[in-house]
């Protein structure tokens, strides 16, 4: 097996261990289904993101098309506006997932979500999308987070 594969299993592997499954809305995956979320650390929910950390995101799905490519787009929603939350890598292609996409098959989305120290301390919505080659949903969730000090 490929060394770069067997850091991605075992970053995986960390995650799902050690992180906290979070309640979550799917908000229109159309080309695949989540099968579950989970953040890493969050120990009560929402989740308190406290400013100048990162936090890993997990999310476990199934698609049901194939495809080349995904590239990640994250908002936060803010009294119903969404504002472009900036991810380091948005090539899910580069976050766990070996593309191309098969149909059918299970994949462990995993990124990180900094939160910066100018960030304000709010009530926030994130909605994670990840998009395949025509753009559309492979998966699409919102989940409740606080950004505190």
């Amino acid at each position: 097996m490929d060394r770069r594969v067997m850091c991605v299993v075992l970053l995986s592997f960390l995650v799902c261990a050690y992180a906290e499954h979070v309640k979550y809305i799917d908000c229109g995956s159309v080309e695949g289904k989540v099968v579950d979320v989970d953040i890493h650390p969050c120990p009560q929910q929402p989740c308190q993101l406290h400013k100048g950390q990162s936090y890993t995101v997990n999310v476990t799905f199934s698609s049901s098309v194939g495809s080349q490519t995904s590239k990640a787009v994250v908002h936060g929603v803010i009294a119903g506006v969404p504002v472009s939350f900036p991810i380091p890598i948005e090539d899910g292609c580069k976050c766990g997932i070996q593309c191309p996409i098969q149909e059918k098959n299970v994949y462990s989305y995993v990124n990180q979500l900094s939160v910066k120290d100018i960030y304000p301390a709010i009530k926030l919505v994130v909605e994670w999308e990840l998009r395949d080659d025509l753009s559309k949903d492979l998966f699409c969730i919102k989940f409740p987070v606080q950004i505190v000090n």
